[in-house]
């Protein structure tokens, strides 16, 4: 049994804890939260008895062995940092970090430490994904990979009623690359590595954040053109494009119909069952790591979410978003 605490008393978190509480190997033990009231609220809902408000108290306790991390962007670094200096296994929230200065060190810590390090990002890890891996040489010589993720918020009627919530505060390094975005760039990573050259555009909000944005990644003999946004809705599927075929990918975020289209004119559905949620995936992944003893996920490696983070904080160079963070 793999005893969790959390950190962050929100809807992820809870979509989070009812993925995971599937697993047999799963127990939440402890919930952290800056307030008293908040700990105690959600603790109920889970029927769990240790409540911490004291950060330094909840990372010593022994009650718990490993942590699901989902406080705003900007405190990921420090919190995991701390979580794993006192021997916590740690799955944070994506983006794991707002720069890779962070990444890195956290890296560090976890090396250091003996401690699994995971970013959260259920997308390569759900059974579609793995189908996608597994037949991309079906389509012969990979030339280009489309992905497109745009999700109007819902806080962005507030936004423009003149309410700011977190979600657009520059502070807490958010806004829709960090948010929406990295789900189109970390399936690029995994597939095909790192790029030789980023381009990037994008729509800046008056708060300080980017709305919308696209990305151009280089390859040796391919692109990768990234199309994301909170700010307005987008339907078009997501798309590998390679000489001999094409796969597409109805939601890149979370593939659910993935099919390859030959040039021949006939169509292969490779498409999977999916039988739990999409967060068990990630649950799954990182108790496996602990129980085997190994430091890191070979889908959400360390690499790749190095190479991530460098292509976030590239983007976000050339657009001109800069978080508090960064200093």
């Amino acid at each position: 049994m793999i005893r969790f605490g959390v950190i962050g008393t929100n809807w992820i978190t809870e979509s989070f804890l009812s993925a995971a509480g599937k697993l047999e190997d799963f127990e939440l033990t402890a919930v952290y939260s800056r307030t008293s009231d908040k700990a105690e609220e959600f603790a109920n809902k889970y029927d769990v008895q240790l409540t911490y408000t004291d950060l330094d108290e909840f990372v010593k306790s022994n009650e718990f062995d490993a942590v699901y991390l989902a406080s705003p962007n900007s405190l990921h670094a420090s919190q995991a940092i701390l979580c794993m200096k006192n021997g916590k296994h740690v799955i944070c929230e994506k983006p794991i970090a707002s720069n890779t200065k962070e990444v890195k060190e956290m890296i560090k810590i976890a090396e250091e430490n003996s401690v699994v390090l995971m970013e959260a990002i259920k997308s390569t890890l759900l059974p579609n994904f793995l189908a996608i891996q597994e037949n991309l040489h079906k389509i012969g010589k990979i030339r280009r990979y489309f992905a497109s993720y745009c999700q109007y918020s819902s806080r962005y009627d507030k936004y423009k009623q003149g309410t700011v919530l977190n979600a657009f505060k520059p502070e807490f390094s958010n806004g829709s690359l960090m948010d929406i975005g990295i789900y189109c760039v970390y399936p690029a990573v995994t597939l095909f590595g790192e790029p030789k050259e980023i381009q990037a555009s994008s729509y800046m909000l008056e708060s300080g954040v980017d709305g919308e944005g696209s990305i151009l990644l280089t390859y040796e003999e391919m692109d990768a053109i990234i199309m994301y946004s909170k700010i307005t809705n987008s339907y078009v599927p997501s798309e590998i494009q390679g000489e001999d075929g094409s796969i597409i990918i109805d939601k890149i975020h979370t593939p659910e119909s993935v099919k390859i289209h030959y040039k021949d004119g006939t169509i292969e559905d490779i498409s999977r069952d999916q039988d739990s949620e999409s967060m068990y995936y990630e649950a799954q992944e990182f108790i496996e790591l602990i129980k085997a003893k190994k430091l890191q996920s070979k889908q959400n490696s360390h690499k790749n979410t190095l190479i991530t983070a460098n292509i976030l904080e590239t983007t976000r160079k050339q657009i001109g978003l800069h978080y508090p963070a960064d200093k």
